[in-house]
């Protein structure tokens, strides 16, 4: 018996190929029972993200039948140039390192894990994993604990909108609770900053933007409260952390109208987040007392630093990686002459792609 992964990712197909796979959650179950009854699998679990569709399995053997396993899952797709396929220690590692954050767009990301321990949960209640799959997914998941527990993959943030919240969160103690969020403009990116400090307890959001329509559409989204462009000054008094990406040709905030709002503020520190270019708020603002300047090199600049730290701790994930997948591979490969019935054998990490057949 042979332990499997055959899947894609971010890593060989793009995202037009991978929405046609993608699974909804509550499919799952459903369409795992129909993997392992169609393709012969003897145990199966099927993780579906926005980043991979992957297949893990336990089968006397795999070659013949990935064409039939994503056949399963999407029947008018030849999925031919973009599958990967690992047996026996690379399957397991490949496993141990996606459950990590490893394998993801952004090294040592967290939200993964539990991508992978809610599809394992699913298929085990579903009756579609056994002993082999159990332990495999279970040992994952503790080799994700371990690597966070032991290395720096998971520390400082790598993202623009994750650099925007470590910045305020610095500055106000690490509690957003009390603290109201302003975006100028409707920007992707400023949107993005926003989001991930509503997700970190900001109190309320206000959104200002030139088309006021377009403003309570993404306050109602964010659910907090638009408010006409022309009235960013009234309301920048009683905001704490302020994301600009307007799109503008020329500066929207100038240093005396700062200065002007400072007045009414009772010397409450202000964080001023420009990601647009050309900026939206001048330089000189940052010369004001108490207010807080960053602009999109400043926070790029962090990115880059955090990603280049994250990315030095791989070799301690990999040697975390390469122990647990040998000792894993002794238990699930007893000796024969005790328990013949039950081995699995793991062939050696053997790796093939672009062939489906």
């Amino acid at each position: 018996m042979n332990v499997f992964v055959a899947g894609l990712s971010y890593k060989t197909a793009p995202v037009e190929v991978r929405e046609r796979l993608a699974v909804r959650p509550s499919l799952l179950p459903c369409l795992g029972c129909r993997l392992k009854i169609n393709a012969g699998l003897e145990e199966v679990v099927l993780l579906s993200t926005c980043n991979r569709v992957e297949v893990y399995g336990v089968t006397p053997w795999i070659r013949g039948k990935v064409f039939r396993i994503f056949q399963q899952v999407c029947p008018d797709l030849d999925v031919t140039p973009y599958v990967y396929v690992k047996e026996g220690t690379a399957a397991v590692q490949h496993l141990f390192s996606v459950t990590g954050g490893l394998d993801s767009m952004v090294i040592g990301e967290t939200e993964i894990t539990g991508q992978v321990k809610n599809a394992y949960q699913a298929a085990q209640q579903f009756g579609l994993t056994g002993r082999v799959l159990n332990r495999w997914f279970q040992t994952a998941l503790q080799v994700a604990k371990e690597v966070r527990t032991h290395t720096g993959i998971g520390r400082g943030a790598t993202s623009v909108g994750s650099v925007a919240v470590e910045l305020a969160e610095k500055i106000f103690s690490g509690d957003l609770s009390d603290k109201t969020v302003m975006i100028l403009g409707a920007g992707k990116m400023g949107e993005a900053c926003v989001r991930h400090l509503a997700k970190r307890g900001a109190h309320s959001v206000l959104v200002a933007n030139r088309s006021l329509e377009r403003a309570q559409a993404l306050a109602a989204e964010l659910g907090g409260r638009a408010l006409p462009f022309d009235e960013r000054l009234q309301a920048l008094a009683g905001a704490d952390i302020v994301v600009s990406s307007t799109g503008s040709p020329t500066t929207v905030l100038h240093k005396c109208e700062i200065a002007g709002v400072l007045k009414a503020r009772a010397d409450r520190p202000l964080v001023l987040v420009d990601i647009a270019v050309p900026r939206d708020i001048a330089p000189d603002v940052e010369e004001l007392e108490n207010v807080y300047l960053y602009n999109i090199d400043h926070l790029e600049a962090i990115v880059r630093e955090n990603s280049w730290m994250r990315e030095q701790e791989l070799s301690k994930c990999s040697e975390i990686i390469a122990r647990r997948a040998a000792a894993l591979m002794t238990k699930l490969n007893p000796p024969p002459v005790n328990h013949p019935a039950s081995t699995v054998e793991l062939v050696p990490g053997r790796v093939w792609s672009g062939a489906v057949t």
